[in-house]
């Protein structure tokens, strides 16, 4: 079923509107015939979001206090783009611009900005080689079992109905295309990394078979709860912050150059998903929802642990070895994406928490999904 889209962390003010009206035009930008031409004859006409956009980018990144708008309408746009980077078997003519000048600008300037913002989150010291051995053995065995966080907690014990089925409408925005952006990485010589990458994602591709793919599953949970399965049918309830998570796998996976720091965050995410995916997995069981609504759940709670493990003794450990001076980028990217998934966990729970807390909230979010 066709679900109404709203946006959860809307602030009732003008800003807000603002933001909006700025994202509206650049979507209308990005899907016009020939955008850079078009904007060499009318140059006025991205005017306003550039404005906007140099506000927010300054508002977002120099400042502490910050409403969730600003930084709602920054990774949006770059979301708008980044999603050029894969094919999604729709109209031709959305791929028309992937290429332009004006939009590599943007992203540019954003990325930019905001991944110095996001490097300055965590703290990044340089390690020796056995060190960095060292710290993602124990980062590994820590980050497989470990203690359930509140947000782990809350969802595991306290989530309602209504709750799951927001958190998956949240998470289908990755669910969907799931393991896409580590396509990005395989190219060039082989090697015996290289072919473990492969072997990873061949396996979340359902070795060549539609109904065992990864995706696949997390579409008939969405069926299953009669939630519309098209990709991005709930971009506009997505928090920033897990926007933040899905671009800033975009932002590695297209800088080889990052590599490293790519690998050291797949790292953390396929450890730390057995663990993570078990509280939502008891709580679709709590709630007494058949298979179909928790399969996700279980395939990745299955063949995850052995994931982690492949991309912690076949892909990390070899590339330390091999790039002795910069393995340490491998524990950045590990912490960069523990603290960004952690992030994006805290939104999704304080949006779950808005919606069972809050009557006129809770109401609107239930007609929403009629």
């Amino acid at each position: 079923k066709k679900v109404k889209p709203i946006n959860p962390n809307k602030p009732n003010n003008n800003n807000y509107l603002d933001y909006q009206k700025a994202e509206e035009e650049f979507v209308e930008l990005v899907n016009s015939e020939d955008l850079d031409a078009r904007l060499l004859a009318e140059p006025q006409l991205a005017d306003y979001f550039s404005e906007k956009m140099e506000l927010a980018l300054d508002e977002a990144y120099s400042s502490r206090d910050v409403e969730d708008s600003v930084h709602t309408f920054i990774q949006k746009c770059l979301y708008h783009i980044n999603r050029m980077k894969l094919f999604w078997y729709d109209d031709l003519n959305n791929y028309s611009n992937e290429n332009s000048k004006f939009l590599f600008e943007v992203r540019s300037l954003v990325e930019k900005k905001w991944s110095a913002w996001e490097d300055e989150q965590i703290k990044a010291g340089k390690l020796e080689s056995k060190n960095v051995i060292k710290a993602l053995c124990e980062r590994a065995d820590e980050d497989l079992n470990p203690e359930p966080s509140v947000e782990g907690r809350f969802i595991r014990d306290n989530i309602s109905e209504t709750g799951y089925r927001m958190y998956l409408a949240i998470a289908s925005l990755d669910g969907l295309v799931e393991a896409s952006q580590l396509s990005r990485v395989l190219g060039g010589a082989s090697s015996e990394v290289q072919l473990m990458l492969t072997k990873i994602l061949w396996e979340e591709y359902g070795a060549g078979k539609i109904d065992r793919k990864h995706s696949s599953h997390f579409a008939a949970m969405l069926e299953e709860l009669e939630l519309d399965s098209t990709p991005e049918a709930y971009l506009d309830i997505v928090p920033w912050e897990v926007l933040a998570n899905i671009n800033h796998s975009f932002l590695l996976s297209e800088q080889k150059r990052k590599f490293l720091r790519y690998v050291g965050g797949l790292l953390f995410i396929e450890v730390s998903v057995p663990a993570s995916f078990q509280n939502i997995k008891l709580a679709g069981e709590r709630l007494g929802l058949g298979g179909g609504a928790t399969s996700y759940w279980d395939i990745h709670i299955k063949e995850d642990i052995r994931h982690g493990q492949w991309m912690l003794n076949d892909v990390a450990l070899p590339l330390v070895d091999k790039y002795e001076e910069d393995a340490w980028e491998i524990v950045m990217g590990y912490d960069q994406q523990k603290f960004i998934s952690a992030r994006a966990a805290s939104s999704i729970v304080a949006t779950i928490r808005k919606s069972e807390s809050d009557p006129a909230f809770f109401q609107e979010k239930i007609e929403s999904f009629i």
